[in-house]
Parts: C-alpha cells; structure tokens; sequence
C-alpha cells in the first residue's frame, strides 16, 4: 500500500486524531465513503445518484394572515 508500513500507518492516524477530534472521525469516514460510493456511481454511468441533504429543511406551516 504505496509502501506503507504499519508505523507510518499508526502515526498518520495519530495525526489525523489529533487534527480532527476522535469524535468526528465516524462523520469523516461516512463523508469519505458517499463520496467514493457517488463518484463510483459516476464513472459507472449510473443515472440514479442520490445527492439530496440528510436533513430536510422545515418549512413554517402557518402563514400570517394578509
């Protein structure tokens, strides 16, 4: 793997902790995959990608009368 062992792995990953935060690490990983899974998508030539947000915005359902 481009000639990496296993320390050079373990002091990226040290890096990358302290850069980043443990705790954001699992948001990273996700992000990284939908990435590679829609660009995959891409070059394949698929047409249904989906790129709609995770969260849907709220829309206020009263209107103040005119």
């Amino acid at each position: 793997m481009f000639g990496l062992g296993p320390m050079e792995l373990t002091i990226i990953l040290a890096i990358v902790i302290v850069l980043f935060g443990a705790r954001r690490l699992p948001e990273i990983g996700a992000g990284v995959g939908k990435a590679i899974k829609n660009f995959k998508a891409g070059v394949s030539g698929d047409d249904e990608i989906d790129v709609t947000p995770e969260k849907e915005q709220v829309t206020d359902s009263k209107k103040p009368d005119a």
